[in-house]
């Protein structure tokens, strides 16, 4: 536009021309520059956002990991108390086999010293010889399933310490 102004040899066309052009110019920077603050600020908005998602998800992740804890923690307790329980009722599972055998021979002292007729003598012996195997059966049972239980409790503080270094 400028060159053909100049062709025209007026020198008025030349300064509308060349004033025109600047006017152009100013026009496309200023275009230029609001579609930069525009993007940038859509991107600073983006990030923003992001920050919020990724802030909720991690509010998330910590109430889960709270309750997964308390879950856990809970599980321990109840296998820590089944432990309890079930050596509670093995030593007393024990202590009435070991009594149980000491009836026996108390029984087989007194018949000795009584001489007993042999029926009675044998019923008596059968009797605390039953009480004595039915104990030992108990005291095999107990022991088999405080075995399983601290087993299992074992396995629970295993994946408990696994999950708490995750």
């Amino acid at each position: 536009m400028i060159a053909a102004a100049i062709a025209s040899g007026s020198w008025l066309i030349v300064v509308l021309a060349a004033v025109l052009g600047l006017a152009c110019g100013a026009a496309a920077t200023k275009i230029t520059h609001s579609e930069l603050l525009q993007t940038r600020r859509d991107w600073a908005r983006d990030r923003a956002e992001q920050a919020q998602a990724h802030r909720a998800e991690s509010d998330q992740r910590a109430e889960e990991n709270a309750e997964f804890r308390a879950h856990m923690d809970a599980k321990l307790a109840e296998r820590v108390q089944a432990v309890d329980e079930l050596e509670a009722a093995l030593a007393a599972a024990h202590q009435r086999a070991a009594e149980a055998v000491r009836r026996r021979g108390e029984e087989a002292r007194r018949a000795a010293q009584a001489e007993l007729r042999g029926e009675q003598l044998e019923a008596k012996l059968q009797a605390v010889e039953a009480d004595a195997a039915e104990a030992a059966i108990r005291v095999a049972e107990l022991e088999s399933e405080l075995d399983a239980v601290r087993a299992e409790l074992e396995i629970e503080r295993t994946s408990w310490t696994g999950a708490q270094s995750a």
